[in-house]
């Protein structure tokens, strides 16, 4: 990579819906909202929700429902998907569903795709029935998508109605090798969720380059980085915040799930050296510090990656600590990409 990171680079939010301690379902979504107004504001590009299932602490079980509520509530922001599971939907179901929200909302609809079914194996199987027990065939499903969002398929037996015609942007994830592959070789944008799969992270991005054939919707390879950004006005606060991320990853590692928590003063006592080091690593991609330490870990970042976007995922209990979190993170990220 060059000695500087290259310029204009965009950057955007995903959002898990967590549930706060003491909060609800709704009050998620309402804040999911106010932060899509918010981030619109300051000049983000993207605002993607994703897809999870059977878990207490996440209310994005339903994506495209999100999408038009934040779409309907904002004006310029694109909003998209990060992603929808395909596996746990039928492609022309998908390509129907998005393509009303393209109508409704013409020139701001993202589709991310992901490979994994968002759960665990007991809901995969209540999701997807029958079906649970067949292999999915991701790269056929991409292909029906693309086919049924084509103007091209106006002849066919089965159409997406709304949808066909429609410019619905696809974009793959991954969080390994293979997914890097498929999005080269089908000349798609990738994204990759290093906010807490860091390990095949810089492998995947330079396989995804090394196979990019150019299509018809992409010419060059075009990279997102999804990475946590807990962002404050000093280092020492940014750390104190970043112990609500630290402990909803010490539930994902030790199964002990809980809802969103509040920042601690020490995670000494929360977890085992083991258990310490685990986590660690799963955020070893995260970028959490005071205005001059971002702009400083940011700029390495994109000189030795060369991505062209980046996806801040901020976990914060409080809500108007996360608000201006992603105002650092946007102060940062203006003075980086100049």
């Amino acid at each position: 990579m060059s000695t500087n990171p290259p310029s204009n680079i965009k950057f955007s939010v995903l959002d898990l819906a967590a549930v706060a301690e003491g909060s609800t379902p709704a009050d998620t979504f309402a804040n999911s909202l106010s932060l899509a107004r918010h981030v619109e504001a300051l000049g983000y590009t993207r605002y993607w929700v994703s897809e999870h299932h059977n878990m207490a602490g996440v209310a994005s079980s339903s994506p495209q429902i999100l999408i038009g509520y934040l779409a309907g509530g904002t004006k310029t922001l694109r909003v998209g998907s990060g992603g929808i599971m395909l596996p746990n939907h039928a492609p022309l179901i998908i390509a129907e569903q998005m393509g009303t929200l393209a109508t409704l909302y013409p020139g701001r609809i993202d589709l991310g795709l992901g490979r994994a079914p968002g759960t665990d194996p007991v809901a995969s199987r209540a999701i997807r029935g029958a079906a649970a027990f067949t292999a999915p065939d991701f790269p056929g499903d991409i292909q029906q998508l693309q086919t049924f969002f084509s103007a091209d398929n106006r002849s066919g037996q089965v159409r997406a109605i709304p949808g066909e015609g429609l410019d619905v942007p696809i974009y793959i994830l991954g969080s390994s090798t293979e997914s890097a592959y498929l999005a080269g070789q089908m000349g798609l944008p990738y994204a990759f969720a290093s906010h807490f799969a860091p390990t095949q992270f810089m492998a995947a991005i330079k396989r995804y380059r090394e196979n990019f054939r150019p299509s018809d919707v992409l010419s060059e390879p075009y990279v997102i980085a999804c990475i946590n950004v807990i962002a404050a006005d000093t280092d020492a606060e940014a750390r104190h915040l970043a112990t609500t991320l630290q402990q909803m990853m010490l539930g994902v590692v030790s199964g002990r799930r809980k809802l969103m928590q509040p920042p601690v003063d020490s995670m000494d006592k929360l977890w085992s050296p083991a258990e310490r080091q685990h986590v660690e690593h799963m955020l070893s991609l995260s970028f959490i510090g005071g205005p001059e330490s971002l702009e400083s870990d940011l700029h390495e970042f994109l000189r030795q990656t060369g991505v062209n976007e980046l996806m801040a995922s901020s976990h914060l209990y409080d809500h108007e600590a996360r608000l201006h979190s992603y105002e650092v993170f946007a102060d940062v990220m203006q003075g980086v990409a100049a």
